[in-house]
């Protein structure tokens, strides 16, 4: 597999069943970040001065699902304006980066974006967003308490401090894919909940490995979020104190996470990329060759893809695919509920937009309802609606009882923390509990924490 990938989705390729490596979609540095964003700024403002007096909203936009945007984007303009579909690097980082920098310089020509989910807190804080208002954010509020049409754990993902800054699109989460003959071979009952301990000593004890996203990179934030949340824990709480925000990476729920990370890096379980392993390296290793194949936690495109790849070269056969099973994400600690991961994107209009108001209309048009069917039906990217969740089960493209695992799972899930900081959040865990290998219970909790700590207070830098 090579892919290209950022926090909750991933576009990828089949090149190998034994899964290659994922390919980097730009070189680091700042300095490409930097031409890259001049470059997208140059591109940008010429389609918003293209030759008639009909104005274009840019509309910037994720690597996933782009067919479905690019129709949406002909469907949503209107006699008023057109909207054109800008693409973002693959990486989250890069997406932030990019975004940043044009919303920093007050950029009129960002009209919409779209936006993992820990971007709408630091964007709102930093007053980079338009607000959104009305009956999308009254239905909003409402459904953060579970009481209306978006699921609560996509809602959750849009409000900072009761204002609701951006308008949910497709929600994310990850479950647990395996193969049924090799938790059979293992005895593993899959229709009761897992724990991380009994997938690994599973996949270890019948030949078989566990896949996750354990690079240095946003997605192994996600797994260390997962795990510390479903051990009751929090990385971060009380972050409306902002860099004064409590941490708790040093706590038994820290320790908990670590003690899972170290269990798999030191099992036969383990893949062998471990260390720079992501959404995509993971997925061959489901039919290899040889061997009894996996367990896998990933996203919600999972599904689509092997579907797609079935009778193809180097694809599953349908006899394997029949073999694909999927159950809730595992638990920490047995007994205790899990947390999946909640990720997904969200629409922002841009707060120096001089089309705001077209631009809240077009983000209200992409957003509707038919457009997250759209997404679920084509590219496997789940709705943030129930009302699009009911039309996608009653479609049949899926099997039902994992559209509703799947809608379970972003309403039960634990997002990452909602920080104006969050990127140094994240950065500074990455930076400690890097590579898995190293990972220990009895001291990378605390030193992550002291190190969190010193980056927020400003003692520290990243």
């Amino acid at each position: 597999m090579t892919q290209d990938t950022y926090s909750g989705g991933v576009i990828w390729t089949m090149k190998s069943r034994r899964g290659a490596r994922g390919r980097r979609a730009l070189p680091r540095g700042s300095r490409a970040v930097a031409q890259l964003a001049v470059a997208a700024l140059a591109a940008g403002t010429l389609a918003a001065c293209g030759g008639s007096d009909k104005p274009t909203l840019n509309w910037y936009v994720n690597p996933d699902g782009v067919p479905v945007f690019e129709k949406y984007a002909k469907e949503c303009s209107t006699g008023d304006y057109d909207i054109a579909v800008q693409l973002l690097p693959s990486g989250a980082t890069d997406q932030r980066t990019q975004l940043a920098r044009r919303l920093a310089a007050e950029d009129s020509s960002t009209d919409l974006m779209n936006l993992d989910p820990v971007f709408v807190a630091e964007f709102a804080n930093a007053g980079w967003l338009k607000e959104v208002e009305g009956d999308i954010a009254d239905q909003v509020m409402a459904s953060v308490e579970g009481e209306a049409e978006y699921l609560a754990g996509a809602a959750e993902t849009v409000v900072w401090e009761d204002k609701v800054y951006a308008i949910p699109l497709w929600a994310n989460t990850q479950v647990l894919w395996y193969r049924k003959s090799l938790a059979e071979k293992a005895g593993l009952d899959m229709k009761s909940p897992v724990t991380w301990d009994q997938v690994i000593d599973a996949a270890a004890d019948n030949g078989g490995t566990v896949g996750v996203q354990a690079n240095k990179y946003e997605a192994y934030v996600v797994w260390i979020n997962a795990l510390v949340q479903g051990a009751g824990g929090e990385l971060v709480s009380e972050t409306e104190k902002g860099r004064d925000a409590k941490v708790g990476l040093d706590s038994d729920a820290g320790r908990k996470a670590a003690a899972v990370i170290q269990k798999l890096a030191d099992s036969a379980a383990a893949q062998p990329d471990l260390s720079v392993s992501n959404e995509g390296t993971s997925l061959g290793q489901m039919f290899p060759a040889e061997g009894p194949g996996e367990f896998m936690t990933n996203w919600t495109f999972v599904y689509k893809n092997y579907e797609g790849l079935v009778g193809k070269p180097d694809g599953p056969t349908k006899e394997q695919f029949a073999d694909l099973g999927w159950a809730r994400y595992p638990a920490t600690v047995e007994g205790e509920q899990s947390k999946p991961p909640v990720g997904g994107i969200d629409i922002g209009v841009g707060a120096y937009s001089e089309h705001s108001d077209w631009a809240t209309e077009a983000a209200e048009c992409i957003t509707s309802e038919q457009a997250q069917v759209d997404l679920a039906l084509e590219a496997g990217l789940m709705p943030s609606t129930n009302a699009a969740y009911d039309k996608v089960s009653a479609s049949g493209d899926f099997p039902k009882d994992l559209i509703e695992l799947y809608r379970t799972s972003v309403d039960e899930g634990g997002p990452r923390p909602k920080s104006a900081f969050y990127a140094m959040i994240s950065g500074a865990i990455q930076a400690r509990w890097h590579s898995p290998g190293s990972v220990d219970p009895d001291t990378t909790p605390e030193k992550s924490a002291k190190y969190l700590e010193d980056v927020l207070e400003g003692k520290s830098l990243l």
